[in-house]
């Protein structure tokens, strides 16, 4: 799903580690109150389902989809399928306004993150403040299939062609028709609810 397959809604989900190991979580407002370095609000490991856990084994690339308007969402379950043509799969919230904008537009944008996106990523997936809007920080490349981060290293331009609900997101098909690839970048990774990265 969106937020980075994460997106419990309502399900007991648990955010993402940021930058320096984990997502701080303010439990209580008052001063001197305890910053938590894990969800205190998490289900425990043991009460998850099993499809959960393996799901959570499974390391996945942090990916930026952006629509003209322009919006944009962190999205970890993205797959490439080569062949005539090539072919772009991924699951999206359908409630979010990236899919709005994708729906209305009929294209979107995928970049692949880095190390040095661990904050964007947060951003994009609404674990961090965003004043002045998503795309305010940063130094960004217009497209026609939307703005994509200019030190992403490369970022692909799809076709939307269908849409459909599965499990509790929405699985996108598309249809890729522009690739630029402007370097090579290690990949930020998604595992067992943190940020990882090759070693």
């Amino acid at each position: 799903m969106s937020r980075l397959s994460w997106a419990s809604r309502g399900r007991g989900g648990t955010a993402p580690a940021g930058a320096g190991g984990g997502t701080m979580f303010h439990v209580n407002h008052e001063p001197g109150a305890e910053i938590h370095h894990t969800d205190p609000f998490a289900v425990p490991a043991g009460q998850r389902s099993p499809v959960r856990r393996l799901r959570g084994r499974l390391a996945s690339p942090v990916t930026l989809w952006t629509a003209p308007g322009p919006a944009g969402l962190t999205v970890s379950s993205t797959l490439v399928a080569e062949g005539e043509p090539d072919r772009l799969l991924g699951l999206v919230d359908p409630e979010s306004d990236l899919w709005a904008a994708v729906e209305s537009a009929g294209r979107f944008a995928v970049a692949p993150l880095n190390p040095s996106h661990r904050q964007l990523a947060d951003r994009f997936a609404g674990l961090f403040p965003s004043p002045g809007g998503l795309f305010a920080t940063g130094a960004w490349t217009d497209t026609p299939y939307g703005p994509v981060p200019t030190d992403a290293g490369g970022w692909a331009g799809c076709r939307l062609d269908a849409a459909r609900e599965y499990g509790w997101g929405l699985l996108v098909e598309a249809t890729i028709e522009a690739v630029e690839l402007t370097g090579e970048t290690d990949p930020l990774l998604h595992y067992r609810g943190r940020y990882r990265e090759l070693t």
